[in-house]
């Protein structure tokens, strides 16, 4: 497995608490939960750090002031960071509190996000 159940179930409790509709998915080698199509947040052991981080599409304006923020690391799969996604180690959502911050700062985020453009079925 490549993500911590412990922890889907957590980030499930706190989109349930907020009253959120959501999905999930297996992808990224993690499970990635979205909000009216569009990705949220997920999470994933990464194997760089060795640990289970949080990622959040928190957009390019709340960037700059969260990755300030203790606990924190660009979005970097492919060498280059993503504009707009960050990762929380764990000691950043540790806490209840901490978690639904973060989870809170993607549902802010989600009405201005564009959803993906969907991929054509092969036949």
């Amino acid at each position: 497995m490549a993500y911590d159940e412990y922890q889907v179930e957590r980030i499930r409790q706190v989109l349930s608490e907020k009253k959120a509709p959501f999905t999930d998915r297996n992808m990224m080698g993690g499970k990635v939960f979205f909000v009216d199509e569009k990705m949220l947040c997920g999470i994933h052991i990464d194997k760089k750090y060795g640990d289970s981080l949080l990622m959040l599409r928190i957009g390019e304006d709340a960037y700059p002031t969260a990755i300030q923020k203790e606990h924190t690391l660009p979005m970097d799969f492919t060498g280059r960071p993503m504009k707009g996604y960050i990762f929380i180690t764990p000691e950043g959502f540790d806490m209840h509190e901490d978690l639904e911050f973060w989870i809170q700062l993607a549902l802010d985020f989600n009405p201005l996000a564009k959803k993906s453009a969907r991929k054509k079925k092969k036949r």
